[in-house]
């Protein structure tokens, strides 16, 4: 899951020459994401995770193979936006994992923090590893590489996953609950989510932009890597760290915007200051460190204020919140670093996470209070 957005980049941008366009063609699939994926994690709370997985990730991915063969025959662009488009159906599997950690661990608070601090870095790991693969295929052999690699890992790992019966959460009936998007304290959040995911929208499209305005596309996987080293070693810290005497989880959570925001400006400063992409790498590995942490805390909060029954929603919404802003930002970070320059994207990131923070200080206020 973590290759397809960079494997879509490389591949338009480096056949059609435009990052423009790639950034607008995966933001219209993470747009089209956005609504489709809360219908998605309906369908798992109400008939169970693997009867509506396994489909739903084979519909994904003929909408990944049909983008490949409309890239590798010189379709229209309009072919590229509805191909990617179709890959919405793909289900949020860390929302369903953690609706199994959830289940498991249910009345055990402080080993659910860390279940979903090893989660979380889980997820960074595979981001990690995911775009320097990615950049790797597309460079090294042909622009689609990534893509159809990515799809036969998607396949495989969703029916790995759920062969795994016995850790799947029960379907429970909705009963008189609230949905989740009208849970008290919800669409704030879900708000927080948006701006967060421009964050990270922005951020790797710039990159790649950056990394190929220095003539080292091939190595932009490997640093966007670095900012998910450096998120996936706070996860593990985080996880580790004991609570007791850190405030609520609304004081955690403006903490962690707060440190996220002020460590982005660091890509900022290097980005326009030296130009260097050692630099640039460096900076985002410190910069990377405050994003898990506030996942963490983020999804904490997410299960809290979902009502029992419809964790997976709750959690898809969350995430669909972080793919709506992730559409934005990939579609800002484009354009800026077209027609301004990469150097200048990296403030579209820093713009998006200081919205994420008065956000977030505006919501926890009266909480905190």
């Amino acid at each position: 899951m973590g290759m397809f957005s960079v494997s879509a980049v490389v591949m338009i941008a480096g056949t059609r020459g435009s990052y423009a366009l790639a950034g607008a063609v995966t933001a219209a699939g993470l747009g089209a994401t956005a609504v489709v994926a809360p219908w998605t994690a309906r369908l798992v709370d109400r008939h169970g995770q693997a009867k509506i997985a396994v489909p739903a990730t084979a519909l994904a991915a003929l909408g990944s193979l049909a983008l490949l063969l409309c890239v590798r025959l010189g379709a229209p662009a309009w072919t590229l936006f509805v191909s990617y488009a179709a890959t919405a159906t793909t289900p949020n599997l860390g929302g369903m994992s953690r609706a199994r950690w959830a289940h498991l661990l249910r009345g055990d608070e402080s080993s659910l923090h860390v279940a979903n601090s090893f989660e979380q870095a889980v997820d960074e790991a595979c981001y990690m590893l995911g775009p320097v693969l990615a950049a790797f295929l597309c460079t090294a052999f042909f622009p689609e590489a990534g893509t159809l690699t990515g799809v036969v890992l998607l396949v495989t790992g969703m029916l790995v996953f759920t062969a795994q019966r016995s850790t799947e959460p029960p379907v429970r009936g909705y009963g008189p609950s609230k949905a989740p998007l009208r849970s008290p304290g919800i669409p704030p959040l879900l708000a927080v989510c948006l701006a967060t995911g421009a964050v990270f929208g922005s951020m790797e499209v710039v990159t790649i932009a950056f990394a190929d305005a220095q003539g080292h596309r091939s190595v932009a996987g490997i640093v966007l890597a670095l900012q998910a080293a450096g998120s996936c070693a706070a996860g593990l810290v985080y996880g580790a760290t004991r609570r007791a005497g850190s405030g609520s989880v609304e004081d955690r959570y403006v903490w962690c915007v707060a440190a996220m925001t002020t460590l982005l400006t660091l890509p900022l400063l290097a980005a326009s200051l030296t130009g260097s992409l050692p630099v640039l790498a460096a900076a985002l590995l410190i910069a990377g460190m405050a994003t898990a942490p506030t996942m963490v805390t983020q999804m904490t909060l997410v299960q809290r204020r979902t009502p029992p029954g419809r964790l997976n929603e709750g959690m898809t919404l969350a995430v669909t919140g972080l793919l709506g802003g992730i559409a934005c930002g990939s579609a800002a970070g484009g354009w800026t670093a077209e027609h301004v320059s990469p150097a200048a994207g990296y403030g579209v990131p820093v713009t998006a996470a200081a919205a994420a923070l008065m956000i977030a200080l505006t919501w926890t206020r009266p909480t905190r209070t």
